[in-house]
């Protein structure tokens, strides 16, 4: 079982404060204290459906039986009428049962006033405990409100060495949306421009070609160009058929769609591959399959709207479909597969990073598909930076120490830099900072990039507000 890291922090560094504060004729090393957290910090309010599981857990194992009490305080919030508890509260208490060999506990916050608004804040705290040479310390308090995710531990569901999903979280509510990487081929940017991104994460390419008539356009005129469109050729040149890793619209393989008719080329597009299925040895991935082959596509523009023109590359016909603008989100979706738009992230302001592979460029050696990635949402403001933990360590880090001029636009600021892929472990030098479309500011650890067994794909990191 893996085990959660942040609250193993707390716990390790109060017993590393005890052990150094003992005198040097001590001959007896104090045992650690017996301590009941919870998992978390926070929930928000507005993710809460009816019912919530809240987890804490014990810093050891029981060892014999005991109790703890939870306290409760509220702020325009009345128990029994806007919330409730299981265990039911007795006078704003909730005494639970420590039974011996369990490693933790929990209980069910019910939701009974879904108007619960911003004003509203429900506050549990650890308020006792009844067991031997115990203490309260670390994550003792729990807060629900409509503020922003005081912090947590999350351990996205990556999809293993194979890494299938793509996963967008939102670090103010601790929303989580997971989207199969390959169930989408092409993003229609919302924003001023008319811009046409490219499944990076499934390794597509998309060249230009001389022509305006997609009709025309057969596999025999593409044969030689072919071999260039592809990702991990290891030729410099290859990077213009790629989008621009850093996250820039206008750095599209599909250049601007012109509203003026002649000017939009067709392209020869690379589908790049299926997701894998292949079991690869423990600490690898296998994150690319079959190849999905080629279409050709054209893209014009008939008023705020997208017209998408599109055919197998020896069909002398083709089918078009109209795709409007969504100025809620940062692109509107298309599949190819179904032939549809298809939901693919959340809207615009609700994302701040995605875990994702993902098409980078190396200098020197173009265009290259990069596994474990964390993009941040930069069309929606969201900004980002690394630090090092020779000039700060994470858990002293605070808002006085923000560096502004340091946060940066490229949405691979973190990228693939906090992992280790050679000794399948993140980076313990190094946390990042995120600021998001509100300006709420959070610093991220990376905990863990492989499972208990040493198999990839297995993420974990920690957040937390600064305030």
């Amino acid at each position: 079982m893996r085990v959660n890291r942040f609250i193993s922090y707390i716990f390790f560094s109060f017993f590393l404060l005890n052990l150094t504060s003992c005198s040097k004729d001590d001959t007896t090393i104090p045992s650690d204290p017996f301590v009941v957290a919870f998992e978390d910090l926070s929930a928000n309010l507005g993710t809460i459906g009816r019912t919530m599981e809240i987890p804490l857990v014990f810093s050891t194992t029981a060892a014999q039986n005991g109790s703890f009490t939870l306290s409760i305080s509220s702020i325009n919030a009345t128990y029994g009428e806007d919330f409730t508890t299981i265990p039911a509260a007795n006078r704003n208490e909730i005494t639970f049962s420590i039974n011996s060999g369990t490693e933790g506990t929990s209980f069910v916050f019910n939701k009974l006033n879904q108007n619960l608004d911003e004003t509203s804040q429900i506050l549990f705290t650890i308020s006792q405990i009844d067991y031997e040479a115990s203490n309260i310390q670390g994550n003792a308090s729990y807060t629900i409100s409509n503020s922003a995710s005081l912090g947590k531990a999350i351990a996205p569901e990556l999809g293993g060495p194979n890494e299938g999903n793509q996963i967008y979280i939102d670090l103010s509510t601790e929303a989580e949306t997971i989207v199969k990487r390959d169930s989408w081929d092409l993003g229609f940017y919302s924003g001023g421009d008319f811009r046409v991104g490219i499944n990076g994460s499934i390794y597509m390419a998309a060249a230009s070609l001389e022509s305006t008539n997609i009709d025309e356009i057969t596999e025999a005129d593409v044969i030689d160009l072919q071999p260039q469109v592809a990702i991990g050729t290891f030729d410099p040149n290859n990077a213009i058929y790629v989008d621009n890793p850093n996250g820039d619209i206008l750095g599209t393989a599909v250049e601007e769609i012109s509203i003026t008719e002649s000017e939009n080329k067709v392209y020869l597009l690379n589908l790049g591959y299926e997701v894998g299925t292949d079991t690869p040895d423990s600490g690898s991935v296998a994150v690319a399959g079959d190849a999905r082959g080629w279409k050709k596509i054209r893209i014009l523009r008939e008023g705020d709207d997208y017209l998408l023109q599109y055919a197998d590359l020896n069909d002398t016909s083709h089918q078009e479909v109209r795709i409007s603008k969504n100025t809620d989100y940062n692109f509107t979706f298309f599949s190819f597969h179904t032939n549809t738009v298809v939901a693919v992230e959340p809207e615009a302001p609700k994302w701040d990073i995605v875990f994702t592979v993902f098409t980078n460029v190396i200098d020197g050696a173009g265009s290259y598909g990069f596994s474990d990635g964390v993009l941040h949402n930069g069309k929606s403001g969201v900004q980002a930076y690394e630090v090092t933990t020779d000039l700060f360590s994470y858990e002293s880090f605070s808002l006085n120490n923000i560096s502004t001029s340091s946060f940066g636009d490229d949405q691979r600021a973190i990228g693939s830099n906090w992992r280790d892929v050679f000794d399948g472990v993140p980076f313990f030098d190094r946390f990042y900072i995120v600021k998001d479309s509100n300006d709420t500011i959070y610093k991220i650890k990376f905990l863990a990039l492989a499972n208990d067994n040493g198999e990839r794909g297995y993420p974990e990191f920690e957040y937390q507000l600064l305030e």
